[in-house]
């Protein structure tokens, strides 16, 4: 085995794994009841597939063809700096909103922290 077939094994697995984490999102944001699940399984898995997605590509180039794509490293930075960032944020503007959570929620450990300082 050459490097290069390496590359191509290692590149293959990343791609693999960000489809199936794409995948395994959406299924989340179709399936999940309510805006906080949901936020949750197309911030976290959405953006480890991208990232996966995105490594891939960056190694298949790096190795192959010795091309260090900078943009493609400014894209893992922006997704990984901002989807998670985003979701947080949108449950957040949610939660003041009084969306209501799912019956099917255990916890709310928000409830006193933010209820309290909304009545003062």
């Amino acid at each position: 085995m050459n490097l290069n077939v390496i590359i191509e094994i290692i590149t293959a697995l990343f791609l693999l794994l960000g489809t199936s984490l794409a995948l395994l999102s959406a299924i989340g944001i179709l399936r999940l009841p309510d805006i906080y699940t949901r936020s949750h399984a197309g911030t976290k898995s959405a953006t480890l597939g991208v990232l996966c997605t995105l490594m891939g590509t960056f190694i298949f180039f790096a190795g192959t063809e010795q091309f260090i794509s900078i943009r493609l490293l400014l894209g893992i930075l922006f997704v990984f700096l901002t989807a998670p960032v985003a979701g947080h944020l949108l449950c957040r503007a949610a939660y003041h909103s009084d969306v209501a959570m799912s019956n099917r929620s255990v916890l709310n450990e928000l409830k006193n922290v933010i209820h309290v300082k909304k009545e003062k």
